[in-house]
């Protein structure tokens, strides 16, 4: 027998039936993988250690069905070796189907019972009786006719050995599988027949449409000088002056190749007038109609066929862009079934109808969290916004708003005016809010959203994961504690530490931090004094308004300052505002509103004193152990005086002066990082980074670009505290000795040390990042953070043994982190997917690792 070839496709539920002995797991293995056949007998070896235990078929086709769920959700073929040859149990696979909409594909094996019994008797543990295939026989060729009723959208059955033999299958796409097509696009609204705004939109979008007559049956075409593609969402026709003319075109410009279309819910119901059912002429159906009873049968069987063969839905770009008239839930993308098809033309309704007569729908794109842009019609809207990755590009152009497109991947909207109002809505078209869809949606953080394991994937070629108990903790934290999230765009780092000095009095040396980048093959470095404050981010605006406009904030703020974990840096919200107004006007005046481009602009800093923020640190932890070590060594030294000379005697002393002597220093220290700061003119912020204006995230500047910048705006208010920096280049033996120095100079005045960059602010070396940063402390700075008595001998010996790896991996990641939260709010996505990064970095703060480094 020739062979035979069928096409099946690439995303179904193949069922395999046949009476056991028919040559079904034969068939399976010869044509799929696998790993993508799931068996009965299989399931059954599974659950009781023997494919042939009757006893344990329950829990097989428990686990049968578990695993083609799973399967069937993720995408996968699946096909189901089983005997499936009772109706009711096929109902269960094809119910199974249609749950994950995906196509039932029906395979059938109708073998002589009489070959089935003999290939039985043939098999270890089959020694049926010729009863059992007879059986099977007779059931599954009652139920072969109406196999399809059944809902299996594909039947194939093969009545020999022969036929199954010769049988050849070959796998294709499904019809809205399309994403080896990457456009680019034009994604056009709702048209209804507004053909003159139609054709102006066209000529702006740069599109040239050949001449041509109106009212006539002869295809309109028209085609973009860069090849880009018209993606028409449906409802092409209705309520419009010139239905005939709106449908010429698209039809011409699909017909060429320069143009798509997915089906409307108008297209729909005009098709079933053109095939000649019965359909009440509403909603201006009347007015197509009209148009089109002047036409010949010839045109309208043609309008008929295309509008047939218009798909759902179009899943695109590699799966980062599905179009669809009413929209489309992610579970719902690339896949096949009557479910899909009416999501994609109506919505999600609710069953009940609203003050306008209107169905009340199901707002799914609320709750949309994928990845792909999912770009729809369908309900009318003032004007076209993002909203979790989604967008209604339906105007209102009938009703007199605007025809609007989509440029994609640019996500730029392009739109033209209607002309005139063709149609009363019967719904007022949305006002324009203050807000827009995706900030009025952001008011709120969604507990779903991040009560999760998560894994984050970032442009760094790296994937962080977070545990789920790590991402309830920092939950908590940013739901309690942090400042609005409207706000809370970025968490910084935490900063490495140096590698430690192997040998003298000090802990930390520049040489260390030196050597780490120029053994990375990083030479150009920028050098920053380290101020002694606390880390503040400060987001500004130019106004109250600009903030409402960019952040979605109505409080009437126009920025705010928080610390690195994303808590309000001043209790006191009147400082803060002053704070933000000094620092908004020194913007204005540096002209760099103007040199950025933007009204708003995210600074990281350090804010001071440090007593403005430490508070609690200072009476709680640092002050008192000053005191402790004051008081014990004095006391010490006090019964000393009155002792006998003697060598052990003076070895104590000389040690308790040393401890006097570590303690008042740590206590001077300590002094000089504090003051009291009773009104705005005692506070100052030194910035060191610009990270982020209206479109842009700064990683892409160097940090020399930074400091100038930063310098000029330092000189336009003294609230602004410039910071010291040099560049060095670290072949330069010299330089890096005159670093050395200046670090001497600078820890031995009272400074905390120095910060060492790269001065390209992100490095990637074979392993991941290289340390965006790395702090190198003073020998009297470090008196706070280990003890007043840290560096004697039998001390620092012991610290030097500190680990160091897991605090430079945390400070990897979660630069990582940052840098992804940033550019994602930068570029529009919601602020879901900012909150993610912010989210992370506070939960691996969590991590185990020494807060002393």
């Amino acid at each position: 027998m020739s062979e035979r070839t069928i096409t099946i496709p690439d995303f179904a539920l193949v069922v395999l039936i046949g009476s056991t002995g028919s040559g079904k797991s034969s068939f399976a293995k010869k044509h799929f993988l696998e790993t993508e056949i799931v068996s009965s007998d299989t399931c059954r070896a599974l659950v009781s250690d023997d494919e042939t235990n009757l006893a344990a078929t329950g829990d097989a086709f428990d686990l049968l069905n578990y695993t083609a769920s799973i399967r069937l959700k993720r995408r996968l073929l699946t096909v189901i070796d089983a005997t499936s040859v009772k109706r009711e149990d096929r109902a269960k696979l094809v119910q199974l189907a249609r749950k994950y909409h995906a196509l039932p594909v029906a395979l059938v094996l109708d073998i002589d019972p009489k070959i089935c019994h003999e290939r039985n008797q043939n098999r270890p543990n089959r020694d049926f009786g010729e009863h059992v295939t007879r059986n099977h026989s007779k059931a599954l060729r009652r139920g072969l006719r109406g196999l399809q009723k059944e809902g299996f959208r594909q039947v194939q059955i093969m009545k020999s050995p022969e036929e199954v033999d010769a049988l050849q299958i070959e796998r294709q796409p499904l019809w809205t599988d399309n994403r080896g097509d990457h456009g680019p696009f034009d994604i056009i609204g709702d048209i209804h027949g507004c053909f003159d705004e139609l054709t102006e939109l066209l000529k702006t979008l740069g599109y040239q449409i050949d001449p041509f007559e109106a009212g006539v049956e002869e295809l309109i075409h028209a085609r973009h000088p860069e090849g880009r593609i018209a993606f028409f969402v449906g409802d092409i026709t209705d309520r419009g002056p010139r239905n005939l003319d709106a449908l010429r075109l698209v039809m011409g410009m699909c017909e060429e190749g320069s143009g798509r279309c997915v089906i409307g819910n108008h297209d729909f119901k005009l098709n079933k007038w053109l095939k000649g059912r019965s359909v009440t002429q509403t909603h201006g159906l009347d007015l197509t109609v009209a148009e089109l009873e002047q036409t010949s049968d010839t045109f309208r069987k043609q309008a008929s066929e295309f509008i047939w063969d218009l798909r759902s839905h179009a899943w695109l770009a590699d799966g980062k862009l599905v179009i669809a008239h009413a929209g489309l839930k992610e579970e719902m993308h690339g896949r096949g079934s009557g479910h899909v098809r009416n999501f994609a033309m109506f919505g999600e309704t609710t069953g009940e109808v609203d003050e306008f007569g209107l169905p009340v729908r199901l707002e799914w794109a609320r709750d949309y969290r994928g990845k792909a842009d999912v770009v729809f019609g369908h309900t009318p809207m003032a004007e076209a916004e993002w909203l979790n990755h989604t967008m209604c590009i339906d105007t209102g152009c009938v009703f007199g708003g605007k025809l609007t497109a989509l440029r994609w991947p640019e996500r730029e909207t392009v739109s033209v005016p209607a002309k005139r109002q063709y149609a009363v809505p019967a719904k007022p078209l949305d006002a324009v809010q203050s807000l827009t869809a995706q900030q009025d949606h952001d008011k709120l953080l969604y507990f779903d959203d991040y009560a999760t394991k998560m894994r984050i994937e970032t442009r760094f070629k790296s994937t962080i994961q977070i545990p789920e108990e790590n991402s309830l903790a920092a939950l908590e934290v940013m739901s309690r504690f942090a400042v609005d999230p409207r706000w809370l765009i970025y968490l910084p780092p935490t900063m490495a530490a140096c590698p430690t000095a192997t040998e003298g009095p000090f802990l930390e040396r520049p040489e260390q931090a030196m050597d780490h980048y120029a053994s990375r093959g990083v030479t150009d470095l920028v050098v920053e004094e380290k101020h002694m404050g606390s880390r503040a981010l400060l987001v500004v605006t130019k106004s109250a308004e600009a903030a409402k406009a960019r952040f979605g904030v109505e409080d009437g703020k126009a920025g705010v300052i928080f610390a690195r974990t994303g808590r309000p840096f001043f209790k006191d919200e009147q400082m803060e505002a002053a704070i933000v107004k000094r620092v908004s006007a020194a913007m204005s005046a540096s002209g760099l509103w103007k040199q950025l481009g933007s009204d708003w602009v995210l600074l990281d800093a350090e804010l001071m004193p440090w007593s403005a923020k430490a508070q609690d640190l200072l009476k709680r932890q640092y002050l008192p152990t000053v005191s402790a070590a004051e008081q014990s060594a004095a006391a010490l030294l006090g019964a000393l005086a009155s002792k006998a000379e003697s060598e052990e005697l003076e070895q104590l002393r000389a040690k308790a002066e040393v401890r006097l002597s570590n303690a008042r220093l740590m206590s001077k220290t300590i002094d000089g990082y504090c003051w009291d700061a009773d009104n705005i003119d005692d506070y100052r912020v030194a910035p060191f980074h610009i990270l982020a204006s209206e479109g842009s995230v700064h990683v892409d500047q160097p940090h020399t670009w930074h400091m100038a910048t930063i310098e000029s705006l330092a000189k336009s208010d003294p609230i602004l505290q410039p910071t010291g920096w040099k560049r060095i280049d670290l072949n330069d033996m010299k330089q890096r000795e005159t670093v050395a120095e200046w670090w001497l100079a600078h820890t031995a005045q009272g400074g905390e040390g120095l910060v060492f960059k790269p001065n390209a602010f992100i490095v990637r070396g074979e392993k991941g990042l290289i340390q965006p940063a790395m702090k190198v402390r003073g020998r009297d700075y470090l008196r706070i953070i280990y003890g007043p008595d840290y560096d004697l001998p039998e001390n620092i010996e012991r610290l030097r043994q500190r680990g160091l790896g897991r605090k430079f991996s945390l400070a990897e990641r979660e630069s990582k982190l940052g840098f992804e939260g940033l550019h994602r709010f930068v570029e529009g996505m919601p602020l879901s997917k900012v909150h993610e990064c912010a989210l992370a970095v506070l939960a691996l703060e969590s991590e185990p690792v020494d807060p002393r480094l």
